[in-house]
């Protein structure tokens, strides 16, 4: 699928927003506004920027996602890594939060489509997942430009750290809460403080154990690196 005809098709869709864009654009050289030129450079220097794509992975993909709908209908087999042939099951996903996006004038991914990954990620509780639908935003709109900075970002940036935690609770899905996140550290004795953790203790007593089987001195283990 050749890059050009992705372009092409791209501007097709709004052939009249681009003729206004490149008018303002040259209205603005005019002017002088050189912030909004330089802007309306950095969008189609983005916008143009395509890639020619390999025509089987094109196609694989129309057919699995628009015409056979092997997520929906749960029949989607991908390698893993071990190069095995598994199932792909959005029910098993459960210890993870999914916020999903859309943008109310979205004219490539309509809407409904990302909301719908809620249905389907059956795994995670309700309280775990959002979705949130950009006003005024079309498709490059929820991820670049003014709106995305000043609304999909902050709600991105407020959903990760309503449910962010620490490794060890990842199991219990328990959100960290902002009181949590203010807590004082709590005070270690001196003694505790002072006390080799297990790990590296028991690696200091498995090279004793060898050193003196060798009959040679224990070699003083290397601070680790931060």
């Amino acid at each position: 699928y050749p890059g050009f005809l992705q372009h092409t098709g791209f501007v097709a869709m709004n052939p009249d927003r681009h003729a206004t864009s490149h008018y303002d654009y040259f209205k603005d050289l005019i002017k002088g506004d050189d912030a909004s030129a330089e802007a309306h450079r950095k969008f189609y220097d983005e916008y143009n920027a395509v890639l020619d794509m390999d025509a089987d992975y094109y196609l694989d993909t129309i057919r699995t996602v628009f015409q056979d709908f092997n997520l929906v209908h749960g029949t989607w087999d991908v390698k893993n890594p071990a190069g095995q042939i598994e199932r792909v099951r959005p029910q098993d996903i459960r210890t993870t939060a999914m916020l999903t996006v859309e943008g109310e004038l979205d004219d490539i991914s309509g809407s409904g489509q990302t909301e719908a990954a809620h249905d389907l990620c059956t795994g995670i509780s309700a309280n775990q997942r959002e979705h949130y639908e950009v006003k005024g935003a079309g498709h490059y709109g929820i991820f670049s430009g003014r709106r995305w900075r000043d609304m999909v970002y902050p709600k991105v940036v407020k959903f990760i750290a309503l449910h962010d935690m620490p490794q060890t609770r990842a199991g219990s899905m328990t959100p960290i809460t902002a009181e949590d996140a203010v807590k004082p550290a709590r005070k270690t004795s001196a003694a505790k403080a002072a006390a080799p953790a297990p790990a590296l203790a028991a690696a200091k007593s498995v090279k004793a154990a060898a050193a003196s089987a060798a009959r040679k001195p224990a070699r003083k283990p290397r601070a680790a690196k931060r």
